[in-house]
């Protein structure tokens, strides 16, 4: 595949790729893991692979499901009789399939330093005790980091481990996983990626350990598609098809898929079931796809640039060559804008670590993002960007110089406004 070309075309320091096809894995790599040393990409370097580590985290819950140590619809609290959040009924209601399929309502975005102990899962959980509820329990899709660490907190409960400890004992030494690390001192004995932004090398190399369960995995991209290979062939759960179910229809489809399984995104391309993840960090991405119908699976890092057009344009050449698939394309907005009365739609919409300043102007709709909190010490976007209408309900929009058009989508639930960005539903607070 043409590697080199794609991170040159979207401005990608380096990447590695890694694809399952008829049995055979095969392996690519190019560029530089860090601009400020040189260091080239080799197939065996590890890159963090983010929110891709959740379905890890999914799988050893629906094992725990599979012995009959609890049920999907196992309330947390049945596991950690401590847990709670702001909303004393969701403290009592929340479950295992509500944390899996990202339908808790918690407010998610929880980035919590608690320390480098074994005891932060633990910190962590006890501090979502002042998180609200973005939606009401079960009522619609939300993606929530939080339920991930609450989730990990269970099966360190559940099994008198630290997580890192569960996931090497029960995932990676048994599907031989080599490259496959949670904590920065392992991760430092390989070749390693560091994250970009604007081109430069970012000062935060990577998150805080409490979000491990979340987002901490590295890996090489063979061994993220060695992991997704056990889900269709078997090796790690007696019936993955379990986890490919869907559990809740997503108010933003555009660009991810149409559902959210256990862990699993589902979608459908060109006629053939499609499940996947992503994962962002700092400055570095990954998406993984499975296509359960042929056996394909394909993972793609990288560590930064325009990130999401390049994973997408490897993934249409790849799946086209490969399975003779149609990728999808990403959102654009049309040609000719779509009537809308889009005044309705401003606001202030806001949520832990995030606030979107929706205006209305003579030309329109735009956003103004600002990250909050904890987050607010990382770079994020503060200007302003036109918001395009698609339809009656859905814009377009994208930083200046990005390929890559991303979806807004402004619904509602039980009568109040949400706007519903990056898998996220952020509720209207202000008028």
């Amino acid at each position: 595949m043409k590697l080199a070309e794609l991170i040159a075309e979207y401005d990608v320091p380096g990447a590695a790729v890694a694809y399952l096809h008829q049995g055979e894995t095969r392996e690519f790599a190019a560029g530089t893991l860090n601009r400020d040393t040189g260091v080239e990409v080799t197939t065996d370097a590890l890159f963090q692979i983010g929110s891709v580590t959740k379905l890890y985290t999914a799988t050893l819950l629906m094992r725990q499901v599979e012995r009959g140590r609890l049920t999907l619809d196992t309330p947390v609290r049945a596991v950690l009789p401590e847990f709670a959040v702001s909303d004393p009924r969701a403290s009592a209601a929340v479950t295992v399939r509500h944390l899996l399929s990202h339908t808790s309502g918690i407010d998610g975005d929880l980035f919590l330093d608690t320390g480098r102990g074994d005891d932060c899962l633990a910190k962590y959980v006890d501090a979502c005790a002042d998180l609200a509820q973005n939606h009401p329990l079960g009522a619609t899709q939300s993606y929530c980091n939080a339920g991930f660490v609450i989730a990990g907190r269970m099966l360190e409960r559940l099994e008198g481990k630290r997580w890192d400890d569960v996931l090497r004992e029960q995932i990676a030494e048994p599907l031989g996983l080599t490259h496959t690390w949670t904590l920065p001192e392992d991760v430092l004995r390989f070749r390693a990626a560091i994250g970009h932004r604007e081109g430069s090398t970012v000062r935060h190399w990577g998150l805080m350990r409490s979000m491990g369960p979340a987002g901490l995995i590295c890996a090489r991209p063979a061994d993220v598609v060695a992991f997704a290979r056990a889900h269709l062939e078997g090796g790690l759960l007696d019936d993955p098809r379990a986890m490919w179910e869907p559990q809740v229809e997503l108010p933003n489809p555009h660009g991810i898929g149409s559902h959210w399984g256990l862990g699993w995104i589902l979608a459908d391309w060109d006629g053939h079931r499609v499940i996947s993840h992503g994962g962002n960090t700092i400055g570095q991405h990954a998406m993984l796809w499975a296509v359960p119908g042929t056996g394909t699976i394909v993972c793609v890092t990288a560590n930064g640039g325009y990130h999401a057009a390049f994973t997408h344009a490897v993934a249409t050449e790849l799946f086209a060559e490969l399975d003779g698939i149609a990728v999808p394309p990403r959102l654009a907005p049309p040609e000719s804008p779509a009537e809308v009365d889009a005044a309705r739609f401003a606001g202030v919409y806001e949520r832990t670590g995030s606030r979107f300043t929706v205006i209305a102007g003579d030309g329109g709709l735009s956003v103004r993002y600002e990250p909050t909190g904890a987050m607010a010490e990382m770079p994020g976007e503060h200007e302003e960007l036109p918001l395009l209408p698609v339809d009656a309900t859905t814009f377009a929009c994208r930083p200046p110089g990005d390929p890559a058009w991303q979806a807004a989508v402004f619904h509602e639930v039980d009568g109040r406004s949400y706007l519903h960005f990056a898998g996220r539903a952020t509720p209207k607070v202000t008028a």
